[in-house]
């Protein structure tokens, strides 16, 4: 059964919308931020590779056809910031200080976290692009000379992060104005906090479009000036 599994060409595939699939029916039945799918996809994925045996590249032989969909994914997220063009013509210069702020916080806290436990220069560019998008952040991770892999994995876990606790951060800090909620969210955690800014409403979901793209041009040209730092 292992070897049938591990040579089919959409196993990978199959297991990964299967175990989102299943989250999602999950989340219906249990009200709990914690059962969020993307999270339980995450965790059944793990448990399905390490009870069959079968290894990560074998796996990602056939979850890889899901991640050419990465690209034009992000660029639909277009679609909801056209449908509040408005509101972005009404307020230009505080969504794009709102985002601005959004990056320079993320740039001080890896900059600070890399002082504190005594980081490297390739172990602190490596982590200077969790913020931003897997299409942008591998990129620029490979560009400053970062290690790509765990750049993806950094910004898989802040992204998952913002899916799963964004809106709960947003209650808890007292950020009610749904522009501001989607700007805090897509900036912090990008394409997956959009997701999940999208669940919560039509403005935050296109607010949250717009600084992934933003943020994203932004998280670039600021990784150059704080390479230098470390």
């Amino acid at each position: 059964m292992r070897d049938i599994l591990a040579t089919s060409l959409f196993f990978g595939m199959g297991i990964s919308v299967g175990t989102y699939l299943l989250g999602v029916a999950l989340k219906k039945r249990v009200n709990f931020f914690l059962f969020n799918p993307l999270l339980l996809a995450i965790i059944l994925t793990i448990a399905t590779l390490l009870v069959t045996g079968i290894e990560y590249q074998e796996y990602y032989s056939g979850a890889k056809y899901l991640s050419y969909l990465l690209t034009p994914a992000t660029v639909a997220l277009a679609v909801p910031l056209y449908e509040q063009v408005t509101i972005l013509k009404k307020n230009p210069t505080a969504i794009l200080v709102g985002i601005a702020s959004g990056v320079l916080t993320s740039g001080i806290t890896i900059f600070a976290m890399a002082l504190m436990f005594k980081l490297g220069h390739i172990e602190y560019v490596t982590l200077l692009p969790k913020s931003i998008t897997t299409a942008i952040g591998m990129d620029l991770s490979a560009e400053l000379d970062g290690i790509v892999p765990i750049t993806v994995s950094a910004i898989m876990i802040t992204g998952l992060f913002g899916n799963i606790a964004g809106a709960q951060l947003c209650r808890l800090l007292g950020i009610k104005n749904p522009i501001a909620k989607g700007i805090a969210i897509g900036t912090a955690s990008h394409v997956m906090g959009t997701s999940k800014a999208m669940e919560i409403g039509k403005v935050e979901g296109a607010m949250a479009s717009l600084s992934v793209a933003v943020a994203g041009c932004m998280t670039v040209a600021a990784a150059i000036l704080f390479k230098e730092f470390i």
